[in-house]
């Protein structure tokens, strides 16, 4: 028998950490929007109910979404983060071996030798996650990933099940399979959703009788696997150690378009600082540096213009310094007047392990100590050190985030009062 795995997310996590902090907005409909204060994308039950879609743009439903008490926030990442961590931890506490999939979800690996009765223990761990971060999770599990997914779409959507589904039994998973549109299996979605439902395959139940070798050839080997997994057959173990990333890229659309060369230089080496501290946390080097810029592609009153410039380092490096040391260069190849930027970004690639960098006999430059100083005072909470080349004033480039709340949980003036 397969080990049981348990997929365990949390309910309408962005809305879920706003209202965390403000109990004054239960029961009212909450939105979190997207950079500069955009699209949906997150929302309440309440929103949800009200018909919201994700993605559509804020203007087109703030009037009527407003005039029936919803309320909207922009995106407070650093306050997403840490409740997604201290979530995390509770569950590390909880399994042998937790694979984080998402910011708000994660796959366990569970033993009945240790966890006893899995309903039981999957109601503990709500139990316990609510108690010690305020949020609500639901459970599903499952003999394969695909099936724990699916057991948690059932968890959320009937209340009666009290947030944890077991489709370990095979009756009970045949019959959820026969009332679940095939399109809310993990990795169908709507697009392919609707060419399944050309051929006949509407429900999950129809899916796991289609004939394997016939979905591979039409639809590739992954659907394969996830008929497999249905099935109950494991494709895949849990991945307890992240893959290492082949490249990071830093970048954000504007909050006013940018026209000017300087103000284009700041955000990129704000963004090239942050790439290089992400790097030093992978415990990696890079060897290539790339920088690009656009305009809007969706504004028919101007012309459109984006490049890429992207050079090769001598030696793989994760200093700071030297990385913005190419910005300069890169930005003047690409820079083109005139125009009015919307975005703009930097992308390391070419990754080397830090303990494998060959030296170089000429190079004085690069001073691990100094990033490790840097990041150690970045990351303290108590301040930030910024190169010159970040500028002072960003003011013209920061994205809008116009209803930010507080950082509840990560900064000290902004913890909250009890009275």
């Amino acid at each position: 028998m397969p080990t049981p795995i348990a997929l365990v997310d949390v309910n309408n996590f962005y809305a879920s950490c706003e209202r965390l902090f403000r109990p004054d907005l239960k029961g009212r409909p909450i939105v979190v929007l997207s950079n500069n204060d955009g699209c949906v994308v997150a929302r309440s039950a309440e929103a949800k109910a009200m018909g919201i879609k994700m993605g559509v743009p804020y203007f087109k439903i703030r009037g009527e979404y407003e005039a029936k008490g919803g309320i909207w926030f922009s995106s407070n990442y650093g306050l997403y983060g840490d409740m997604s961590h201290r979530v995390m931890t509770v569950l590390e506490s909880m399994s042998p071996r937790v694979e984080t999939y998402s910011i708000d979800e994660a796959f366990l690996e569970l033993g009945e030798t240790w966890a006893g009765n899995l309903i039981e223990y999957g109601l503990a761990i709500r139990a316990k996650v609510l108690q010690w971060t305020g949020l609500t999770v639901g459970v599903g599990i499952g003999p394969t990933r695909t099936l724990a997914k699916l057991a948690n779409y059932a968890a959320k959507k009937w209340p009666q099940t009290g947030g944890v589904v077991d489709l370990r039994d095979e009756t009970r998973r045949a019959k959820l399979m026969t009332i679940t549109p095939v399109d809310e299996v993990w990795g169908v979605g709507r697009r392919l959703g609707a060419r399944f439902n050309q051929q006949g395959i509407q429900t999950v139940a129809d899916l796991v009788s289609s004939d394997t070798k016939t979905m591979r050839a039409r639809y590739g080997v992954v659907v394969e696997r996830t008929i497999q997994e249905l099935r109950g057959h494991p494709c895949a173990d849990l991945a307890i150690e992240p893959d290492a990333k082949q490249q990071i890229v830093c970048s954000r659309s504007f909050g006013e378009r940018v026209t000017d060369r300087t103000t284009m230089y700041q955000a990129l080496a704000d963004y090239m600082a942050r790439a290089g501290e992400k790097l030093r946390a992978e415990q990696r080097c890079c060897r290539t540096v790339s920088v690009f810029i656009r305009t809007s592609p969706f504004n028919g009153n101007e012309p459109y213009y984006g490049d890429q410039a992207t050079t090769k380092l001598a030696v793989p490096t994760n200093d700071t310094r030297v990385l913005l040391h190419q910005i300069a260069h890169l930005l003047d190849m690409i820079w083109r007047d005139g125009y009015r930027y919307q975005k703009g970004g930097v992308m390391l690639g070419q990754f080397t392990p830090i303990e494998n960098q060959q030296g170089d006999l000429f190079d004085t430059g690069s001073n691990d100590r100094l990033m490790e100083v840097l990041d150690k005072i970045n990351n303290s909470g108590l301040g930030k050190v910024r190169f010159a080349s970040q500028g002072l004033d960003q003011h013209e480039w920061l994205m809008k985030r116009e209803r930010l709340s507080p950082g509840y949980t990560t900064r000290w003036e902004d913890l909250p009062v009890a009275k």
